[in-house]
C-alpha cells in the first residue's frame, strides 16, 4: 500500500479547489457553535431519558440555509456561501456528539457515591471532545478520500458512504441552488415544545395512558408517552430498529415482569434480590429490583457483542490510518485538501494527554495518573478509529459507542482489580478513563460524517476541523453546566427521614478528615460520600468502627458540630426517592439506562457488588438474539427502558415505513429508468438515500426532538422551586363537590357514580380509587382543624417561625395564609403531626381533584402523529421543486 493517499483526479466537489469563496468566518462559526448548544441541551435530555440520540448535522444545516437566507432578505446583506452554511453544520454537530458521551458516562458517579462536580464534567468533556478531532485528522485522506464511493466507477475498491454526511452534502447543495428551507423544522420545534409544555409543563394533559393487560396478571401494562421527541427518534431511526425496541419491551414488561409476579404473588417471602415480598411491592419496585438488572446485563452484552462484531474493521481501520500519517500538506496541495498542520495535531495530542494526567494527578499518584492516561490513549486511538469507520459503513445511528465505552470500562476494571486498585478513587479514575474514550468515539464518528460533508460540497478541511474544535470546545464548556444545574440540581431531594440516613455519629477525628461542605437551607453542612467515607477509614492509626464501614452508600449531609449524619441527598438523575420529607411528590424522568451499566460493570468487578444471576440472564437473552441473526442493542434499549418510551418510538417508527413504502417505489421507478447505464443507476441510488434523509418528514421529526426536548430541559429546571411546578398545574384537574359529609373513600365512591352514571361497576372503582390516590395525601391535612389558640411550627428547626391561631381555623386556611398555598397544609402536618389530628370525614363543602380521562391526551398527540404522516408522504408542507431537479 502507497505511504501517500492523493485525491482522485476523477472526483470533482461541488466547490473546485480553484475557487475559493468565503468560509471560515465569525458569522458561521458563532451560529454552528449556538445551534451546537441548543441541540446538545437536546441530546442530553434524551440520552438521560431513552440512552439515544440522533444526528443534527443535517437540521443544523438546514436551519442555517434558512436564518442566512432570512437575514439577508430582512437586513439587504449578501447570502452566506455554501462553504459557511457547511462551517455551520460542521461546528454545531459536535454538541449532539459531546453531550452523548457525557449523558453516558458523568452521572455514574452518582452511583458511585459521589457528585459530579462541574470541573470534572468541563474536563473529560473537554480532553475527550478535542482527542476524537486530533485523532480523527490523520484519518480523513484514508477514510474520506481514498474510500469515497463515487456512481458508476467501476474496481473502486473498498468505500465508505458516510450516509448522514452524504445526505447533509446534498442538503447544502439543494440549498445553494435555492431550494431546502428550514420552515418544517421550526413548525415541528414550536409544536413539539409547546406540547411538552401544556402535557408536562402546565399538566393539561396526561403524559402516559396505561392500559391494564388484566387477561395476563396484574403486573402486565401496557402505556405510551406523549412524547413529541420520542415520536421524532422513532421516525428518524426508521421501523427496524423501533421494532426491535419495542421487541424487548414486550419482552421485559408484557413476560418477564408478570412472570416474576406470578412466582412472587403467593410467595410471603422476599426473593433475592428484592428485599419485601413481591406481593407488597409495586411495578417500579419490581422492575427495579429484577428487570432492570436484566435489562443493564442484556445491554452491556449486546454492545460488546456489537463491538466484537467489528473486529475486522479495526484491522483494516488501522492499516489505513498507519499510512496516513505521513502525508504532509505542502504548498501545492490543493485547498480542499489541505489538513491542520501535522505538527499541530501531534503536538495537540500530546498536550490532552499530559493536563488529563495533571488532572488524574490531582486525586492519585502520579504513575497511577499515567496508567490512566496510558490507556486513554490506547483505547483513545482504536475507538475513535472504529467509530470514524464504522460511521462510515452504517451511520451515526447504529454506531455501537457505548459498546465500545463498556469494553473500555471493562478491559479498564479488570487490569485495576490485577493491580489491587478498587479503592473508591481508583473506581472513579476507571469511570474517567471510559469518559473520555467515550466522547472521543462519539465526537469521532461525528467529525467524520461532516468531513465527509466538506469533501463532497469543496470546504477547506482545515477551516472544518477549526470550526468543529471550536464548537466541541464551547459545548464541552456549557455541557457540564446543563447536566448539573439545569437538568439534576433542581430536582434533588433532600431527606431527614430515619429509614433514608443511616444512624450514624462521627467522632471528631473523623469528623475531621471531611473536607468537602455544601450548604442546604442556610446551614452548612459537611459531605461524606464514597470518596469522604475512605479518607475516614483511612485516618492515622485508626481502626474503622464497623458502622463506619457498613454505612449505607450515598451521598449524606453530616451535622459539623455533632458530626450526625443527618439528611441523605437523593440526586434528579437515576433517584430512588419519590416524595419529599414534607409530601410533595417528586417526578423522575431520567433512567439513564447506559449509564446504569456502567455503574454495574464498575461496582460488579470492582466492589465485587452485583447480582450476577440477573445480569447474566440479561446477557443470554443477547446471546439468544445474536444467535438469530438479530441485532441485540437496540432489543436490550427496549428491555432496559420503561415500555412507554419504547412504545412512543415504535409508533414513529411506524409512520417512517409507510412513508418510506412511498420512496422506495418512486427509487425503485428511478433505478428502473436508468436502465443498463450503471453511473445512472448508481446515482439515483444516491438520489434515493438524499430523499429518505433529507425529506420533509425527517426535518419535522428533527423539529419535534429539538422541541421537546428542549422543553424537557426547561421544565426539569423549573423543579428548582416548590412551588412554580404546582402552580403551573393549577388547571391540571377538575373539582368536584362531595356534597355530604364523608370519609374521602366514600367520597371518591360517591364522585366517581355522578362521573359514570353509566358505567360498570369495575369502572367506578377503578376511578373511585384514582380520586383517593390524587387526594389523599394533600386534601384531608386542609381540613384538620386548629382550634383557638393551638400554637403551631411554620417552619423546621428549632428556631423555626411558630404561629398561634386567633381562632378556629382550619390547617388549610393557616397554610394559605402563612405559605401562601393551601395545599402545604400537609407540609405543616408533618410538622406537627404530635398537635393535630387527620378529620375521619371531609366536610360537605370540600372538593376533590378528578383525573383527566386518558382519551382528551390522545387528541393532541395523534394531531402530531397525523402532521409527521401528512408531512412526510407529501401532503403538507411540501416545498417548491428545486432547481437541480427542475434542471434534471
Amino acid at each position: 500500500m502507497s505511504s501517500e493517499v492523493k485525491p482522485d483526479p476523477g472526483f470533482q466537489p461541488f466547490v473546485p479547489a480553484s475557487e475559493a469563496p468565503r468560509e471560515f468566518t465569525l458569522s458561521a462559526v458563532a451560529a454552528g457553535t449556538g445551534l451546537g448548544l441548543i441541540f446538545a441541551a437536546s441530546s442530553l435530555y434524551l440520552v438521560l431519558k431513552v440512552g439515544m440520540t440522533v444526528s443534527a448535522s443535517i437540521p443544523v444545516a438546514v436551519l442555517a440555509i434558512t436564518v442566512f437566507r432570512a437575514l439577508s432578505k430582512a437586513f439587504k446583506i449578501r447570502q452566506a456561501t455554501v462553504l459557511e452554511n457547511n462551517i455551520v453544520q460542521t461546528a454545531g454537530s459536535a454538541g449532539e456528539s459531546i453531550a452523548f458521551g457525557v449523558g453516558v458516562s458523568m452521572p455514574a458517579l452518582l452511583l458511585l457515591g459521589f457528585g459530579m462536580d462541574l470541573g470534572r464534567v468541563m474536563v473529560v468533556s473537554i480532553l475527550g471532545g478535542l482527542l476524537g478531532i486530533l485523532v480523527m485528522i490523520p484519518l480523513r485522506r484514508a477514510f474520506i478520500v481514498k474510500m469515497h464511493f463515487q456512481p458508476g466507477k467501476k474496481d473502486q475498491g473498498e468505500t465508505l458512504l458516510y450516509p448522514e454526511g452524504t445526505a447533509c452534502a446534498q442538503v447544502l447543495i439543494s440549498g445553494e441552488k435555492g431550494g431546502t428551507t428550514g420552515k418544517t423544522v421550526f413548525i415541528g420545534f414550536g409544536l413539539a415544545f409547546l406540547h411538552k409544555f401544556l402535557t408536562e409543563g402546565m399538566n393539561l394533559f396526561v403524559a402516559t395512558a396505561k392500559v391494564p393487560v388484566a387477561f395476563i396478571n396484574k403486573a402486565a401494562v401496557f402505556s405510551t408517552e406523549m412524547a413529541s421527541e420520542l415520536l421524532g427518534v422513532g421516525y428518524i431511526i426508521g421501523l427496524r430498529t423501533a421494532a426491535m425496541m419495542m421487541g424487548g419491551a414486550v419482552l421485559g414488561y408484557l413476560v418477564i415482569l408478570p412472570i416474576i409476579y406470578f412466582v412472587g404473588e403467593n410467595n410471603p417471602n422476599a426473593i433475592p434480590p428484592g428485599v419485601k415480598p413481591i406481593k407488597d411491592m409495586s411495578l417500579s419496585q419490581i422492575r427495579n429490583a429484577y428487570l432492570l438488572y436484566i435489562g443493564a446485563g442484556c445491554v452491556a452484552s449486546a454492545g460488546i457483542i456489537s463491538m466484537l462484531k467489528t473486529l475486522p474493521l479495526i484491522v483494516r481501520s488501522f492499516r489505513s490510518s498507519l499510512s496516513s500519517v505521513s502525508v504532509g500538506a505542502g504548498g501545492d496541495v490543493p485547498r480542499t485538501d489541505r489538513d491542520m498542520p501535522m505538527s499541530w495535531v501531534l503536538g495537540g495530542t500530546v498536550v490532552l494527554v499530559a493536563l488529563l494526567a495533571l488532572f488524574l494527578a490531582s486525586e492519585v499518584s502520579v504513575v497511577t495518573a499515567l496508567l490512566g492516561a496510558l490507556l486513554v490513549v490506547l483505547f483513545g486511538f482504536l475507538f475513535v478509529t472504529v467509530s470514524a469507520r464504522l460511521t462510515g459503513e452504517i451511520g451515526s445511528s447504529s454506531n455501537p459507542i457505548s459498546g465500545m465505552t463498556t469494553a473500555t470500562l471493562m478491559i479498564t476494571c479488570l487490569i485495576f482489580l490485577a493491580l489491587g486498585m478498587t479503592s473508591p478513587i481508583d473506581r472513579v479514575l476507571a469511570l474517567s478513563v471510559a469518559a473520555v474514550v467515550c466522547i472521543a468515539s462519539s465526537n469521532g464518528g461525528t467529525v467524520a460524517q461532516s468531513l465527509k460533508t466538506g469533501y463532497l460540497v469543496g470546504g477547506t478541511p482545515r477551516y472544518m476541523q477549526y470550526a468543529i474544535m471550536a464548537g466541541a470546545f464551547v459545548s464541552a464548556l456549557v455541557i457540564g453546566g446543563t447536566l448539573i444545574f439545569l437538568l439534576n440540581k433542581p430536582g434533588t431531594v433532600y431527606s431527614s427521614k430515619p429509614e433514608n440516613v443511616p444512624p450514624l455519629t462521627l467522632a471528631p477525628a473523623e469528623l475531621a478528615r471531611l473536607s468537602q461542605t455544601e450548604m442546604y437551607e442556610g446551614k452548612t453542612y459537611k459531605i461524606m460520600d464514597a470518596r469522604n467515607g475512605e479518607l475516614i477509614k483511612a485516618a492515622d492509626g485508626y481502626k474503622p468502627r464497623e458502622e463506619v464501614l457498613k454505612y449505607k452508600p450515598g451521598r449524606y449531609l453530616v451535622e459539623p458540630d455533632t458530626g450526625t449524619v443527618a439528611i441523605l441527598k437523593d440526586d434528579t438523575i437515576m433517584g430512588q426517592l419519590k416524595t419529599r420529607d414534607d409530601g410533595t411528590p417528586v417526578e423522575r424522568k431520567f433512567d439513564a439506562p447506559k449509564t446504569r451499566v456502567l455503574g454495574i460493570v464498575i461496582n460488579g468487578v470492582l466492589s465485587k457488588d452485583l447480582n450476577w444471576t440477573m445480569v447474566a440472564i440479561g446477557a443470554m437473552i443477547a446471546v439468544m438474539l445474536e444467535l438469530c441473526g438479530v441485532s441485540a442493542l437496540a432489543f436490550a434499549v427496549g428491555l432496559y427502558v420503561p415500555i412507554q418510551f419504547s412504545v412512543t418510538i415504535f409508533i414513529g417508527g411506524v409512520v417512517r415505513w409507510a412513508v418510506d413504502k412511498k420512496y422506495a417505489a418512486e427509487a425503485a421507478r428511478d433505478i428502473a429508468a436508468a436502465g443498463d447505464d450503471p453511473a445512472k443507476k448508481a446515482q439515483a441510488e444516491v438520489e434515493a438515500i438524499r430523499k429518505a434523509e433529507t425529506s420533509p418528514g425527517v426535518l419535522l421529526a428533527s423539529g419535534y426532538i429539538a422541541g421537546g426536548s428542549i422543553a424537557g430541559v426547561l421544565i426539569a429546571f423549573l423543579a428548582f422551586s416548590d412551588t412554580l411546578p404546582r402552580d403551573l398545574s393549577a388547571f391540571q384537574y377538575r373539582s368536584a363537590p362531595i356534597g355530604a359529609e364523608l370519609p374521602l373513600e366514600d367520597a371518591a365512591a360517591a364522585v366517581a357514580g355522578r362521573e359514570l352514571p353509566d358505567g360498570s361497576e369495575e369502572a367506578r372503582k377503578k376511578l373511585a380509587g384514582e380520586i383517593v390516590a390524587l387526594n389523599e395525601d394533600d386534601l384531608p391535612p386542609q381540613w384538620v382543624k386548629v382550634p383557638a389558640g393551638t400554637k403551631l411550627k411554620i417552619a423546621p428547626g428549632e428556631k423555626g417561625e411558630e404561629y398561634t391561631a386567633p381562632s378556629d381555623t382550619t390547617l388549610g386556611a393557616v397554610a394559605k395564609e402563612k405559605l401562601g398555598r393551601t395545599w402545604k397544609a400537609a407540609q405543616l402536618l408533618e410538622l406537627n403531626k404530635g398537635a393535630l389530628k387527620v378529620p375521619e370525614k371531609l366536610p360537605a363543602q370540600a372538593e376533590v381533584f378528578v383525573p383527566q380521562p386518558q382519551w382528551a391526551t390522545l387528541i393532541p398527540f395523534g394531531l402530531l402523529v397525523a402532521l409527521l404522516a401528512a408531512v412526510g408522504l407529501g401532503l403538507l408542507l411540501r416545498s417548491a421543486p428545486e432547481q437541480a431537479e427542475q434542471a434534471a
